[in-house]
């Protein structure tokens, strides 16, 4: 880990010498603002690998992003290099499609203890529904941050995280109608416990997530990333922007279809990203990720 390089790469520029809240916080949101979420490799031809050092070269030198499994444990080495308190933990994402959570654990989270206080720490969900700070963990208590209301629920040693929404405008209706606005109030986001995991204990869920035919990563391509006041992503062909609390807790919704010409050069532009393979998107998925 050269902590000076990866900082360059998520333009962080304050100080890191104190462990606080406030520092893990800012550091935080620059991975988050500069690190897409994103499956692009599945779509060029790419495997996917959970090798630490394969994360940080592609993420850190090469300019690109990551899914959780990517992101998360890359974000691990760095709060650990810094001397904070981490742990690896595993979770279930709830799949509206099925009203369910997934059978085994597909998720990495981390939990980081800071000041005899523990808070759940996620750079690596992406969409709308990417935590944009630090979550104390406690039961049952809202925890208001720019995309919306985020709460824990702890029932019987396992842990829910849910998020409340704002309604949304989406003032081009002629591309929104596969769009999920107005149907939630609250969406299920996933479940986890406390049990500290190991990167090996993935291994399985980072193969099958990127071959498995109706894996939602192999069914979609996706890029997303967090904006000052926002969130923009790629899925397919389709760029959604959302500008958070535009207006009277609202959140603004813009949707456009793009031709293969503007693809590569969208990814480039509002992502930052230059791929050297071909990619190929994709959305056959009817799962709304908004």
């Amino acid at each position: 880990m050269d902590i000076k390089e990866y900082f360059a790469r998520i333009s962080y520029r304050g100080s890191y010498d104190k462990l606080d809240l406030a520092t893990l916080t800012d550091i935080f949101q620059h991975h988050i603002r500069a690190v897409p979420f994103e499956n692009l490799s599945i779509h060029c031809g790419e495997s996917i690998e959970l090798d630490l050092e394969a994360s940080y070269n592609k993420i850190v030198r090469r300019n690109r992003g990551g899914w959780c499994m990517e992101n998360n444990h890359l974000l691990s080495w760095v709060l650990k290099t810094l001397g904070y308190d981490v742990t690896l933990l595993g979770s279930r994402v709830y799949v509206p499609e099925y009203d369910a959570y997934a059978e085994e654990i597909d998720h990495l989270l981390l939990k980081v203890v800071l000041d005899e206080k523990s808070y759940i720490v996620d750079g690596g969900f992406g969409m709308a529904y990417q935590l944009w700070e630090p979550m104390e963990l406690v039961s049952g208590t809202d925890q208001l941050q720019t995309p919306g209301i985020f709460r824990l629920v702890e029932e019987s040693g396992v842990w829910y995280l849910e998020k409340v929404k704002r309604k949304q405008w989406v003032p081009d209706q002629s591309v929104s109608s596969s769009h999920n606005v107005d149907k939630e109030v609250c969406r299920r986001v996933y479940l986890f416990t406390l049990q500290p995991r190991d990167i090996e204990e993935f291994r399985s869920s980072n193969s099958h997530l990127q071959t498995a035919p109706d894996s939602l990563f192999v069914t979609k391509s996706i890029c997303s990333l967090q904006t000052v006041d926002g969130v923009r992503a790629l899925v397919g062909w389709k760029l959604t922007e959302i500008k958070y609390n535009f207006k009277d807790n609202m959140d603004l919704v813009e949707i456009r279809i793009l031709a293969d010409e503007e693809v590569d050069k969208t990814l480039k532009e509002k992502f930052n990203i230059t791929l050297g393979k071909k990619f190929v998107p994709i959305n056959t998925s009817r799962l709304s990720l908004f």
